[in-house]
């Protein structure tokens, strides 16, 4: 088995089948098993692994684990720096970008990363790719153009909880529903197209 292009932390296929869809020889990789469409083209294993084994991998996207990077979860980062949570946070982020590889982008909230590693080289948000939402995202780059916006559509709507906080309806929703966490972390399907279409 051979791959040009692994999509490492990410269980959900979504990005893996748009470079598919495209004719390239993609795979996901992510410790839990698939929940898309092409299991065939999952592999569940550590991802730092799969690439210690795989050297000719030419592009990596990766999405590592952001709960105790991201600026949402500061209330806790004092807890998380003492027993050691945040610190292997950052250097699991550190590997993915630091991987032996010609071609990298890694993905990532607003969060420390920032200041501890150096700020990202392009933000953008979903409603910027035809998917009527609102979700700050980060991407560190290395050899890959910054992503350009494809289709500029209304940012969706907006809930206030009792505690003053506002957040999109779709993570609200999510978060009654116990299911934030898990959706929160999928990429959004006009992204992942356009990572297909401007990387691959």
């Amino acid at each position: 088995m051979e791959i040009d292009i692994l999509i490492g932390c990410e269980e959900s296929g979504i990005v893996t089948r748009e470079f598919r869809k495209r004719g390239l020889n993609a795979w996901s990789c992510d410790l839990l098993p698939t929940s898309g469409d092409l299991p065939q083209y999952h592999i569940q294993d550590d991802v730092l692994k799969v690439i210690e084994e795989h050297p000719e991998i030419k592009m990596g996207i990766f999405f590592p684990p952001c709960t105790h990077l991201a600026v949402s979860g500061a209330r806790h980062f004092e807890q998380k720096r003492k027993d050691g949570r945040q610190q292997q946070g950052i250097d699991f982020f550190m590997a993915m970008i630091n991987a032996p590889i010609e071609k990298i982008a890694v993905e990532n909230p607003v969060g420390i990363m920032s200041s501890v590693y150096r700020k990202p080289d392009c933000i953008i948000q979903p409603w910027q790719f035809g998917d009527p939402y609102q979700k700050t995202t980060c991407l560190w780059l290395k050899n890959l153009p910054p992503l350009f916006p494809t289709k500029i559509v209304d940012k969706g709507e907006f809930v206030t909880f009792k505690s003053g906080k506002r957040h999109p309806k779709w993570y609200a929703d999510a978060f009654i529903a116990g299911k934030h966490g898990n959706l929160r972390s999928k990429t959004f399907p006009g992204i992942a197209r356009a990572m297909a279409t401007q990387w691959g």
